[in-house]
């Protein structure tokens, strides 16, 4: 049984003997899987058991939990729909945001339902990203109340979107938005890439669409109620060691930070305002349930879609419990050309290293790739947890030089390696 969000999975055997041979070896010599080390060790489970026996064509379960896992594309009905569909049809659809992104898919039959989990489990949406975790959900039917970018029911049609608090909404400064900036006005949909063509994926006579869209925002009002946010909640904060320019060093690998605000009202807890709600989801995918100082993180989507300068204060290492970093340049998704070279990788023990000067000692660095102007390399830490604390640390680090006009900025991101 995966575990997804938490990195984990159970294996059960056929006898004791075989999981203990398992353990045995997994302790003498390390394994690697998918590039990473596994840890092998006994659970408190005895067997493992399915929410329901969804393969037995009489359980009567016909709704699947999609979990998608490095979503780097934004993750809709429309895009679900348009993949889940040509397998066997969908009566209903529902995308939730707590750990990461995670989606229920109903079908019209229990046997569509096994056909969409044999032929997806394990697929990507697009081409090495946004990769589907399916299971067999607990509930047997969902309940839609809106059809939206987040839930839809293909059998009410006639459902409207919910514009909630509406006559309670706050005055805007401009009004409304210029007429210049139509529905449309996002420009044009980005084509993604196709849907593999091998046997795996052949959906037998049904036509399946060469090319998949990225659906566009069909208006502003799609966005209320129960709308994402570009705002992520961070608790379990060290009180002493976590500062608003060390969350930046952070979450800065996941998307543009604009402002960064400790709450008063919460101690430990923070609000981290992102370029857009799809780098906030970046963010929970990678971040959540991480461990840093001593504590594990808890990252999740606010109710707030603004971070607002209100009520600072000084916190325990003397700076500001708020700071705006919409203008610093170590942003590193402020254009598309410059989120293109952004490797977005899950925290490692491996961190790399680049925009350092030559000059640099090795006693300081432990390998090193020489070029012209700057050196780069790999730095590798004994755990996971102390490659995520020197990176919140020394990210962006200033590093002056003998003679020099201007500091070199010291930038460090998880690396794509496993170990050195």
């Amino acid at each position: 049984m995966m575990m997804p969000f938490k990195r984990q999975a159970l294996v059960e055997f056929s006898a004791g003997e075989s999981a203990d041979l398992c353990v045995s070896c997994g302790a003498k010599e390390p394994v690697y899987i998918a590039g990473q080390q596994a840890y092998f060790n006994y659970s408190t489970s005895k067997r493992i058991t399915r929410p329901t026996n969804a393969d037995n064509p009489n359980s009567g379960n016909k709704v699947l939990l999609l979990s998608i896992q490095n979503p780097l594309y934004p993750i809709t009905t429309d895009v679900l729909y348009t993949v889940c569909n040509p397998i066997g049809s969908v009566l209903r659809i529902v995308i939730f945001k707590r750990n990461g992104i995670q989606a229920m898919v109903e079908f019209e039959s229990i046997q569509c339902a096994q056909k969409a989990k044999a032929a997806l489990n394990g697929a990507d949406i697009y081409a090495g990203c946004c990769t589907l975790k399916i299971e067999y959900a607990r509930p047997t039917r969902l309940n839609v109340i809106k059809n939206d970018n987040e839930s839809w029911d293909y059998t009410k049609p006639y459902l409207v979107r919910r514009d909630r608090g509406k006559g309670r909404q706050r005055q805007a400064i401009l009004g409304e938005h210029p007429s210049s900036y139509s529905d449309n006005g996002y420009g044009p949909p980005c084509p993604l890439l196709p849907l593999p063509n091998n046997s795996r994926y052949k959906l037998t006579s049904v036509d399946v669409p060469d090319m998949v869209s990225y659906p566009l925002p069909q208006s502003s009002s799609s966005y209320s109620g129960h709308a994402p946010s570009s705002v992520a909640m961070v608790s379990g904060l060290h009180p002493s060691k976590m500062n608003c320019t060390r969350i930046f060093n952070l979450f800065c690998l996941y998307g543009n930070i604009e402002k960064v605000k400790f709450m008063k009202s919460v101690p430990g807890t923070a609000l981290v305002e992102m370029g857009d709600e799809y780098a906030v989801d970046r963010a929970i995918t990678h971040l959540n349930s991480i461990k840093v100082f001593g504590k594990r993180l808890n990252v999740c989507v606010s109710k707030q879609h603004a971070v607002i300068p209100s009520q600072v204060f000084e916190l325990e290492d003397g700076s500001s419990s708020y700071k705006d970093f919409a203008m610093t340049r170590n942003n590193r998704f402020s254009s598309a050309g410059q989120a293109s070279k952004n490797i977005i990788q899950p925290p490692s023990a491996v961190l790399h290293y680049y925009n350092v000067p030559p000059c640099i000692s090795q006693d300081h660095l432990l390998r090193v790739w020489s070029s012209s102007k700057t050196i780069s390399g790999l730095l590798e830490f004994d755990s996971k947890t102390e490659a995520v604390e020197v990176l919140t640390v020394l990210n962006h680090y200033q590093i002056r030089i003998p003679n020099g006009s201007n500091p070199y900025t010291l930038k460090l991101c998880f690396s794509t390696s496993s170990h050195l």
